[in-house]
């Protein structure tokens, strides 16, 4: 017997069930008992068979497949560090519970130039996770209040699941570290306009507040996340300044490489001379000398649990709750926060 062409009716002949009882036990019916389930389970897998993925879709009205929005400005792609080990761990977690991924195309190549929102239905999706977008692009507002199940990550929709990285309390920490360290004079080269950009600016400026020190506002500079030469040029204003900071906070640890080369540039040694701190805990940050201080994002949590958040939207839709789940992080020391000379 062909391992592709197994039927329900093979099934029943080797179990000596009924056909209505073979297909109950493959959609969990509750009428049938465990044993008997799990026993025809047993024999359908070791004959082969594979439910038809068309005819369930059409019985169902269900795909069994998410789409994945993801459309990084920065042409990074899925080498962005972050959001490619987010996005791995959430895979991984979908395809556990049987469900597939697909990337929603960028609109030169969606076909008939569809909307976000069109090309889901098209596709026939049964939800769709946000990553990584223009958050107030009108095509992302339009597939927000559709009628698709989403979860976004690091963006809070009021009517949406969010999955948040807790960008206030690691950036929070990192100032506490930092203070710890005895540095006053902290400087912050933060990223370009976004929701994880205002919590961290926010936090940053309370926690420097709480330990009664003041920012001026030549300590505080914009660079785009990951750009390397865009924190390279803003650590050299830095370093220009009458009184120049004792500690450098980066965006990333990418845009931490780059203020790395214009110190050494200066001919400034980290930490002896000045200190530096990053965020995201790269595996880049780990291997260079001295191991770049970072707040290190749990990226296998949440990925994982924007999954298990959107999974449980489409199987249980009426009970779903609209909720922001925080998932925290942890400071990395690491060896380039010393104490300022």
């Amino acid at each position: 017997m062909s391992r592709n062409s197994v039927s329900l009716k093979d099934i029943s002949k080797a179990c000596g069930v009924s056909i209505a009882t073979v297909s109950k036990a493959l959609n969990d019916h509750s009428d049938i008992g465990q044993e008997t389930k799990e026993n025809i389970k047993r024999v359908a897998q070791e004959l082969g068979y594979h439910p038809n993925a068309a005819a369930q879709a059409l019985k169902t009205r269900r795909t069994n497949n998410i789409g994945v929005l993801f459309v990084d400005e920065a042409n990074s792609g899925l080498t962005h560090d972050y959001f490619s080990h987010v996005l791995d761990s959430f895979k991984r977690c979908a395809e556990r519970n049987g469900f597939d991924i697909t990337f929603i195309n960028a609109d030169k190549t969606r076909p008939d130039n569809m909307t976000y929102l069109a090309h889901a239905m098209y596709r026939g999706f049964d939800g769709v996770v946000i990553a990584c977008v223009d958050f107030f692009d009108p095509q992302v507002d339009e597939l927000i209040n559709g009628n698709i199940p989403v979860v976004t990550i690091d963006h809070i929709f009021y009517n949406r699941i969010a999955i948040i990285s807790d960008n206030a309390g690691g950036m929070r920490d990192l100032v506490s570290y930092v203070y710890s360290m005895g540095h006053r004079k902290i400087a912050y080269i933060h990223g370009l306009e976004s929701s994880v950009t205002q919590a961290r600016l926010a936090s940053f400026y309370r926690s420097m507040q709480d330990f009664g020190l003041t920012v001026p506002d030549e300590y505080v500079l914009a660079s785009p996340y990951r750009d390397s030469e865009g924190a390279y040029r803003a650590t050299l204003k830095l370093l220009s300044l009458p009184e120049p900071p004792t500690c450098i906070l980066y965006p990333d640890d990418v845009s931490a490489f780059g203020g790395i080369n214009a110190l050494s540039e200066r001919g400034l040694r980290i930490p002896e001379d000045i200190s530096i701190a990053g965020y995201d805990g790269t595996e880049m940050a780990s291997r260079v000398i001295p191991m770049l201080t970072t707040v290190v994002q749990d990226t296998e949590g949440i990925g994982r649990a924007a999954a298990e958040r959107l999974i449980d939207m489409i199987n249980n839709p009426k009970a779903a709750l609209i909720e922001q789940v925080i998932i925290e992080g942890r400071l990395e020391p690491g060896g380039t926060v010393g104490r300022p000379a």
